[in-house]
């Protein structure tokens, strides 16, 4: 093979590999922000402060572990935003990991759950049966929400031809096998 082959084969692989890449990636982020839900095959997301977006410790009004909202939790428990914000940020703090995690190793994610609702019991002042059922309630309603979403992104995408309706399917259950990111894990 000569040379200029070579060198057009070897550029082309890695186009081809780049955009395969993009493409999994793009279908990986289907929704912007990870849902954990109970389930062993979800990652663990850390509280946030009140301060913007949650989630993976950027700080927000997002309680993480399911993103739960400061405000609806405030509201579900009968509490202060501004506490519940506090309790949340003080429990972040105190769970910020000090080095990374090994490659491949996620904390235990129901322990951490469970510390969550002691944590905001006790500072709070509420049963922490109450803190685990509101933790609970709003994390399966953003999780319903974050599947509406996926299936209406699919949905529009094979209605456009970007993709078809085995695709989609496949995307889906991809996501609720937790093999990618999105709603419905």
């Amino acid at each position: 093979m000569s040379r200029t082959k070579r060198i057009t084969l070897g550029i082309s692989a890695a186009a081809l590999a780049v955009g395969a890449g993009l493409g999994l990636a793009g279908m990986a982020s289907a929704t912007t922000t990870p849902t954990p839900a109970p389930s062993a095959s979800a990652g663990t997301a850390v509280p946030g402060d009140g301060s913007g977006r949650g989630g993976h410790g950027h700080g927000g009004e997002r309680a993480g572990l399911g993103g739960a909202n400061a405000a609806e939790l405030a509201t579900k428990l009968g509490v202060d935003k501004a506490k519940v914000t506090a309790a949340l940020k003080t429990f972040r703090d105190a769970h910020k990991p000090t080095t990374p995690p090994a490659a491949g190793t996620k904390p235990d994610r129901t322990a951490l759950q469970a510390e969550l609702a002691k944590s905001l019991a006790s500072s709070l002042g509420v049963e922490e049966a109450k803190v685990t059922a509101a933790l609970e309630e709003l994390r399966t309603a953003e999780q319903a929400d974050h599947t509406a979403a996926l299936k209406t992104r699919l949905d529009k995408a094979v209605s456009n031809g970007t993709l078809t309706q085995s695709e989609a399917d496949a995307v889906t259950k991809a996501v609720q096998k937790g093999v990618i990111g999105g709603g419905g894990r």
